[in-house]
C-alpha cells in the first residue's frame, strides 16, 4: 500500500464540494439555501451536479448537510439506516407526517440513529452555519429518499419536478420531464396510513447518544454506539463505535472490513505502514479491509472520533430485535 493511495482517501473538510441543488426542495423557501455532500459512495442525491468525492462501494455512505441558521432539510423518510452526528452548531430533529410526532435538540457531537421507516426532516436552530456528518446503509443508500406529498407539492410550485426514474428537472433552466418518464407519484393515503407516527419517549431514549455521555464511556476503550450489543442496539450493516484519548494504545491494529474514521474533536495522527498524516474535525478518512493503522492525538486537549466500521449484516430496516 504507497502512501498515495491512503493519503487518497481522506476527504478534507475544507475540500467538500457542496450542492445547491441535491433535493427536490432546493427551491423552496425555508429549504433553498441547504447544501449537500457527498463523502463516500453515490449518497441519495437526485441532482446530476451532485460531486462524489470517493465512488467506493463500501457496504455503506458517508455525506454531510450543511445548512446556514433557520435553514431545514423537508420531511422525507428511507429504507435502510441513516445515522446523523453534529459536527457543528445546534439541530433540531423532527419526525411525523407534518413534522409534529416528536422532535429533540442535538448539540454538538451527539448522534441520532433515526428509525426507519418515519418521516424526518430537520433544521439548523443556531446562530452560524451549520454541518451533520451522516452514514447511510447500503451501497445505494437504500435507493433513495421517498418524500412526504407536501413537499413534491411544494417544490412543483416553485420549478421542480421529481420524475418517476429519481431525477431533478427543473422548469426554471428550461428543464421538462421527457415523454417517457412521468412525474414521481405521491403516497396514497393508504401507503401514508403505514408510515408511523412516533412519540418523542419512543425514539429518544433508544436511538439518541448525547456526546458528553460518549466522552466518559470511552475514557479508558472504545464506546460502543450503534451495534447488537451497543449503546443503541441495530444491525444496519455497520457497527459505530467513539473513541477518546484513552480509547486506544498509540499501536498498530487491522481490520477485515472497510474502515471510516471521523474526528469531532482535536487532531489525531493517523498512521499506517509506509506514511502518516493528521486528521481533523469534519475530516473523513476510508481504510481498506486489510491495511494496518495506528490513530492517536497529535496535540493536547479534547479528542473524539467517530469510527464507522462495515459488517456482513445486510443493508436494511432498523432492527428492533
Amino acid at each position: 500500500m504507497t502512501t498515495s493511495s491512503i493519503t487518497d482517501r481522506i476527504v478534507r473538510y475544507g475540500d467538500l464540494q457542496p450542492c445547491k441543488t441535491a433535493f427536490i426542495d432546493a427551491h423552496t423557501p425555508g429549504s433553498d439555501q441547504k447544501e449537500n455532500f457527498t463523502i463516500i459512495g453515490g449518497g441519495v442525491s437526485e441532482s446530476p451536479d451532485q460531486h462524489v468525492h470517493l465512488s467506493d462501494k463500501i457496504g455503506f455512505n458517508i455525506g454531510a448537510a450543511g445548512q446556514p441558521p433557520k435553514c431545514r432539510n423537508s420531511l422525507h423518510t428511507h429504507t435502510t439506516a441513516e445515522v446523523f452526528f453534529v459536527l457543528k452548531g445546534r439541530w433540531r430533529f423532527f419526525w411525523g407526517r407534518y413534522g409534529t410526532a416528536g422532535e429533540f435538540v442535538a448539540e454538538e457531537g451527539d448522534i441520532f440513529n433515526i428509525p426507519t421507516g418515519i418521516f424526518r426532516g430537520f433544521e439548523n436552530i443556531g446562530t452560524d452555519y451549520g454541518m451533520i456528518m451522516a452514514v447511510l446503509g447500503g451501497d445505494d443508500a437504500g435507493g433513495g429518499v421517498t418524500w412526504a406529498p407536501q413537499v413534491i407539492e411544494d417544490a412543483q410550485a416553485h420549478g421542480l419536478i421529481l420524475g418517476e426514474n429519481g431525477v431533478l428537472y427543473d422548469s426554471k433552466k428550461g428543464d421538462s420531464l421527457p415523454h417517457n418518464v412521468n412525474p414521481m407519484p405521491l403516497l396514497t393515503e393508504e401507503q401514508l396510513k403505514d408510515i408511523p407516527e412516533v412519540p418523542a419517549a419512543d425514539v429518544i431514549p433508544g436511538y439518541v447518544a448525547r456526546y458528553w455521555d460518549l466522552m466518559a464511556l470511552a475514557g479508558k476503550k472504545p464506546a460502543k454506539v450503534i451495534g447488537p450489543d451497543a449503546l443503541l442496539k441495530d444491525r444496519p450493516g455497520f457497527e459505530i463505535d467513539f473513541l477518546t484519548r484513552g480509547s486506544i494504545a498509540d499501536e498498530m491494529i487491522t481490520s477485515d472490513q472497510h474502515t471510516v474514521l471521523m474526528p469531532m474533536r482535536g487532531h489525531w495522527k493517523l498512521r499506517w505502514d509506509g506514511g502518516e498524516s493528521v486528521i481533523n474535525p469534519g475530516d473523513t478518512s476510508l481504510i481498506n479491509p486489510g491495511e494496518s493503522y495506528a490513530l492517536t492525538p497529535s496535540m493536547t486537549g479534547e479528542s473524539s472520533l467517530y469510527r464507522i466500521t462495515a459488517t456482513d449484516d445486510p443493508a436494511g430496516a432498523t432492527w428492533l430485535g
